[in-house]
């Protein structure tokens, strides 16, 4: 299956990664400076297919409607196995996002871009009922997505369980609860799981997790959407870290 990347940071970054790469687009409009001289130096130097077109041809092309006048086609992302996911959580202290039904591929691609900003290792995402790896996620990952770990499990609830087993411990955000997650030892290999938008964490899953934390909130709403909510406690969590 081949997927096009439309954009000139999610190009530029998809040079960057070992993807396989079919084929590049350039409008011949485009301005030969930035960014795009900055693809076009690595696109020859990997030896990638271009072709110059124009911009209405590009148009034409487009899936997303802002290619910037890039578009790129590649073979689509393959998803990690979570036996890998561990294998790379064990070789450093494990902070681990799992995202339980997670389905706006906005907020799917903000994570992972935050996610990759933090230094997280990886993230996991159920195969039914959740967005996937798309081209709206990558644009909205602004290329995160190609150096990322996304592992995609059939059971949310036991992957949490079989983290657990290899020794990280599952932390729960979840919205009312007492404790904060300025409580929690975050240093620890830590799994932070996400609920998804509308009804947050499932029963199952919420069982699962060793410890629920909220998110301090100060003015009226009474909740952070699952991007923002991931990006404050993946900082929270570098903030221990760092700090020792």
């Amino acid at each position: 299956m081949e997927s096009s990347i439309e954009g000139k940071n999610p190009v530029l970054e998809l040079l960057k990664s070992n993807r396989p790469i079919n084929k590049i687009l350039i409008a011949r409009e485009l301005s030969h400076s930035g960014s795009l001289s900055e693809i076009i130096d690595l696109m020859r130097k990997r030896g990638v297919p271009f072709e110059w077109s124009n911009k209405k041809f590009l148009d034409r092309k487009s899936v997303t409607g802002k290619h910037q006048g890039v578009i790129a086609y590649a073979s689509a992302k393959e998803y990690s196995d979570i036996e890998d996911l561990i294998a790379k959580a064990k070789e450093t202290k494990a902070l681990i996002i799992v995202l339980d039904g997670i389905e706006d591929p906005q907020n799917l691609g903000a994570i992972i871009r935050s996610a990759e900003a933090a230094g997280a290792t990886g993230i996991v995402i159920a195969k039914r009922r959740a967005a996937q790896l798309t081209e709206a996620v990558a644009r909205t990952s602004a290329g995160a997505i190609e150096h990322m770990m996304v592992a995609r499990v059939a059971n949310i609830a036991e992957t949490i369980e079989k983290l657990k087993g290899e020794r990280i411990w599952a932390v729960g955000i979840e919205a009312g609860q007492n404790q904060t997650i300025y409580d929690v030892d975050l240093k620890l290999p830590t799994a932070i799981v996400i609920g998804s938008e509308g009804k947050g964490l499932s029963r199952l899953v919420k069982e699962r997790c060793e410890v629920l934390a909220s998110i301090p909130m100060m003015g009226k709403i009474s909740s952070l959407n699952a991007s923002a909510a991931t990006a404050v406690t993946l900082y929270e969590a570098l903030r221990q870290r760092k700090k020792g």
